[in-house]
């Protein structure tokens, strides 16, 4: 079956709690939290839950239909995520960089062909996808890049290195940013390919977390082959395709990393005892507070959405908001649970420690806070931007001058 995007809100949500309700599993009112990408890397179980959703489009539901999706809206998109709540899930957050980054990225840069060939294995899982984007030295200037792809007839070479690639060990394909060209400006030269990780020259090494988690990786590239074919956009236009990925994480990572409720936090400072301290009360009523708010500013962007607006810096402010949030509420947790929270137990404690390692990476991934600070200031605040001497200069003189 399929649902209709059609149908009023009220229809819409019957018919996907219908169709849910028939083939899922009710998640237990005291289900552990969840934190996306701090725990499983059960890919099977990811891929046979895909399937289930599947069924009805609602794998990847803002997609187009001819794509597999249903074409949902932004309001639709929530509901569809409320009703899930309500179901046992595994972490999906494998799949997420090709359904929520990489999919929409190339449904707007890929050709027709590339679309029919790597889409459908996107949104059903099948094939896992990675960005390999950063470099130990262009994080934050990923304009900076140095990764060079220099092209032999049908074929172009790549030689560099990523870093941060989640998922990388285990991903089919990446969608990779290299430099073509060094003549002009830095954000010029550089164009995107979708790398298939087994080539030849592909070297990945995980990079294993205070948390426990395997979860960022180093890719080496020695003269890595990559098919013209799987070139995305012209040459020199990877800048375009990237800052569409980026958009789209910004906007994907404002709706949090983590299934959080309200109870998640009332039933961990009744457990504690720390709704019986005035200090700790405060700092627990002040995590609700945060989440209410996160809550309502992402109706604020559903409802842009609905207009017709494509996504904004809304995405930047919802990013930080959400990982000082979690930082917040890990910390919160540890100092709760005193002694328990950071004696690991192999318990239900154990969930809070992981969150509370897993804070730093917050801050970092998916575009540091400072960024977004500094998008914020610029399109929000109409600042002025930060001097950028070299932006105008040929990339090759600015890298001779180190």
């Amino acid at each position: 079956m399929t649902i209709a995007p059609s149908l009023d809100e009220g229809a819409f949500r019957a018919e996907v709690r219908r169709f849910l309700e028939a083939r899922l599993a009710p998640r237990h009112p005291d289900e552990h939290l969840q934190i996306m990408g701090a725990g499983s890397d059960d890919v099977e179980q990811g891929r046979a839950f895909l399937a289930t959703l599947a069924e009805a489009g609602l794998a990847a539901p803002t997609w187009p239909a001819e794509y597999g999706g249903i074409g949902a809206s932004a309001e639709q998109n929530a509901v569809i995520a409320q009703e899930l709540g309500r179901f046992e899930s595994p972490d999906l957050y494998p799949f997420m960089v090709g359904i929520g980054l990489v999919g929409p990225t190339l449904m707007t840069h890929a050709s027709g062909e590339q679309q029919a060939r790597w889409l459908p294995a996107i949104r059903d899982g099948s094939e896992i996808w990675c960005q390999l984007f950063s470099e130990p030295d262009a994080g934050s200037d990923l304009a900076g890049l140095t990764a060079r792809a220099e092209r032999d007839g049908d074929t172009w070479h790549v030689t560099g290195s990523k870093v941060w690639s989640s998922r990388a060990h285990y991903s089919k394909w990446g969608l990779l940013l290299a430099r073509s060209d060094a003549s002009v400006p830095k954000h010029a030269g550089i164009t995107a390919f979708a790398l298939d990780m087994t080539a030849p020259g592909v070297e990945v090494r995980p990079l294993k977390q205070m948390n426990g988690d395997v979860h960022f990786n180093e890719v080496f590239l020695d003269r890595a082959p990559v098919p013209d074919s799987d070139r995305i956009g012209a040459p020199g236009e990877g800048w375009r395709v990237a800052i569409t990925c980026l958009t789209h994480e910004r906007n994907s990572i404002g709706q949090g990393w983590g299934m959080v409720t309200r109870s998640h936090i009332v039933d961990l400072a009744r457990s504690t005892g720390a709704d019986r301290d005035p200090f700790r009360r405060q700092q627990a009523t002040q995590l609700i507070c945060q989440l209410e708010v996160n809550r309502m500013t992402m109706l604020r962007a559903r409802a842009a959405a609905k207009s017709g607006r494509p996504p904004g810096p809304e995405g930047s402010g919802a990013k930080i908001r959400n990982s000082e949030f979690l930082r917040d509420l890990g910390r919160f947790a540890i100092d709760s649970l005193g002694v328990g929270g950071v004696a690991r137990a192999g318990g239900a404690d154990d969930e809070w420690q992981t969150l509370f390692l897993t804070g730093p990476s917050f801050s970092i991934r998916g575009g540091t806070d400072e960024i977004q600070r500094n998008i914020l200031g610029e399109r929000v605040l109409g600042l002025p931007p930060e001097p950028r001497v070299d932006k105008d200069a040929p990339f090759s003189t600015r890298a001779a001058r180190g």
